[in-house]
């Protein structure tokens, strides 16, 4: 039998553009296409906010003079004297690590309540992740101004308000770590009759320890820069200090306690980093001065250390018989872990004793939240109107939105250059990290303060300082999202020819879009709640009225206020949800 071909059927050639055309599209969903369409619409409202705040390079020019008038007036900067500044030190310092302990505590039953496979059930669930996002959602410094209320002047309305503060983000975190355990563990210990407790114990908290060591590690550096803001609500610390200091018009000191904030934040980055590397063995992921400095060190050790055993050849047990694992030995990790766990607890001792908690008033508190609470209750826009309320909000996140615009403009030229594949150099990479880590040292509400001195009261000056902040952040995680691409596609744009800019824009772009969509939507949340705080300070939006109707005895309107911060928070994190569920 002869074969014979099958000759295609006439009129079924196609030509090349034909086929291109009658290929399968991928269909797009509705809810792609409205997520598309969102970020259209918020990438023109920020630019509208962006035109109506008018930010622009003659005014900043124009406000030259100013700032020329302005360091006239600090002339030689000053500091406090030596016991005055160890003294505040200590304080801040004291009550940010009580407040962290405190928050790192109250985070535990949260997390497990809220982590899927801890939790009994979806009510516990929907309540403990109700209770994260509320303590995230309202200020520390509403909180503040309400604890200053139930107690005298002193540290414990600040420990009180950083702690509860911080169980939304730290409670998460939490919860986020337990959802990722090994569950053999735990289920082992579940078979064999263990209770709740014991499953917890032994079988989950072993594996997400060294994640909350993190956790609470980062988040006491968030909260030293943060208590700046809570001194002028009255807070005792440094940031009390310097708020006197700038209200009172002597820049000089002002600027001197500034620099001590700004150097007190760095040696906390690089104790909490050092301590993080030594008792976990694993180099920190922040963002900051202190964090770069202990990852150049541990590279470094690392390498001075390499092992000399081949790739693949076997390696010794660590232990000989079940006698020898019970009895571990004092090996230096070991050691070093002992010490720096003494030398926490002896700190936290410390903070207790600097702080001179009055451990009597949560006793005696209890009678006076119930008129306290009566002056919150109900909540209205007082003499200002709601319309005045509105307008407010809506400029509070139109300073959010320019200023994430900014940031994100910027981001991406400098996040790029940072990148190790797209970098054309090692030097250049080099020097964009080191810029993003001193854009990021530098705490946004002294900035705001020194911006409001030099362009004068509102939008501009927070808005320079949101997007200024927001470069150190948003740069850094650009960066880190286009190393992590994966390389087949540039190479392949590089065998064909393809110019660097080629590759940048066909290859290394569209695939992290996806994770720089995340991080704008990050830091869009992050801003709105830092606008909230910046307008304590002049810059502009609802914290302006906050503030007052805090200074004004105004309780019910602060209750208002904060109601509308919570609901645009809620939307915020809502559409963020959205979008990378969309977009995953």
């Amino acid at each position: 039998m002869t074969a014979v071909a099958e000759r295609p059927a006439v009129g079924s050639h196609r030509s090349p553009e034909q086929a291109v055309a009658a290929a399968p599209r991928r269909r797009v969903s509705p809810e792609r296409v409205a997520a598309g369409l969102t970020l259209v619409a918020l990438a023109v409202l920020a630019c509208v906010a962006l035109a109506r705040i008018d930010i622009s390079v003659p005014n900043m020019v124009a406000s030259w003079s100013n700032a020329e008038h302005f360091f006239q007036r600090v002339g030689t900067v000053r500091f406090p004297d030596a016991a005055t500044l160890l003294q505040q030190t200590a304080l801040t310092v004291g009550l940010v690590l009580l407040g962290t302990l405190l928050a790192a505590v109250l985070s535990v039953p949260v997390a497990y309540l809220a982590a899927g496979n801890t939790s009994p059930g979806r009510g516990w669930i929907a309540a403990a992740r109700f209770v994260s996002v509320l303590t995230r959602a309202v200020p520390d410094v509403v909180l503040a101004m309400v604890f200053v209320l139930l107690f005298t002047i002193g540290p414990l309305p600040g420990i009180l308000a950083i702690g509860i503060h911080s169980i939304g983000m730290i409670s998460k975190l939490f919860a986020d770590a337990i959802e990722q355990i090994d569950e053999g563990p735990r289920t082992a210990i579940r078979a064999t009759g263990g209770t709740r407790l014991q499953q917890f114990t032994a079988g989950v908290l072993p594996q997400v320890l060294p994640s909350w060591v993190a956790t609470i590690l980062h988040r006491n550096d968030i909260n030293l820069r943060g208590s700046v803001i809570l001194g002028y609500v009255g807070i005792v610390g440094l940031g009390r200090e310097m708020s006197f200091a700038f209200k009172s018009l002597d820049y000089s000191l002002g600027i001197g306690y500034a620099i001590v904030i700004f150097a007190l934040c760095v040696l906390m980055e690089i104790v909490s980093s050092s301590v993080r590397a030594a008792m976990l063995g694993i180099a920190p992921t922040g963002r900051g001065i202190g964090a770069s400095a202990i990852r150049t060190r541990m590279r470094r050790r690392q390498a001075g250390n390499a092992p000399t055993t081949p790739r693949g050849a076997a390696t010794a047990p660590r232990f000989a018989t079940p006698e020898d694992a019970l009895r571990r030995p004092w090996t230096a990790a070991r050691v070093r872990t002992t010490v720096w766990s003494w030398v926490a607890i002896l700190v936290v001792i410390g903070s207790v004793v600097v702080c001179d908690i009055a451990w009597g008033d949560l006793g005696t508190v209890w009678g006076k939240i119930p008129p306290v609470a009566a002056g919150f209750w109900p909540p209205s826009f007082g003499s200002y109107g709601a319309g005045v309320m509105v307008s407010a909000m809506f400029d509070t996140v139109a300073i959010a939105l320019a200023a994430t615009l900014l940031a994100l403009v910027f981001s991406m030229v400098i996040g790029s250059f940072a990148a190790r594949n797209v970098a054309p150099t090692r030097g250049v990479r080099t020097g964009a990290r080191f810029l993003l880590v001193v854009v990021r040292g530098i705490p946004e509400t002294i900035l705001a303060v020194v911006l409001i001195v030099i362009t004068g009261l509102g939008a501009q000056a927070g808005t320079l300082a949101l997007a200024f902040g927001g470069i150190g952040l948003l740069g850094k995680l650009v960066a880190d999202s286009l190393e992590e691409v994966q390389p087949g596609p540039e190479r392949a744009l590089t065998a064909t020819g393809a110019t660097r800019f080629q590759r940048y824009a066909g290859a290394t772009v569209p695939q992290g879009i996806r994770a720089m969509i995340g991080h704008t939507f990050y830091l869009v949340d992050t801003n709105i709640r830092a606008a909230t705080i910046l307008g304590i300070v002049g810059g502009g939006g609802i914290g302006y009225y906050l503030l007052n109707a805090a200074q004004g005895s105004n309780y019910a309107s602060v209750t208002g206020i904060v109601l509308m911060i919570l609901a645009t928070v809620l939307v915020v994190e809502g559409i963020a949800m959205w979008m990378r569920r969309v977009f995953r």
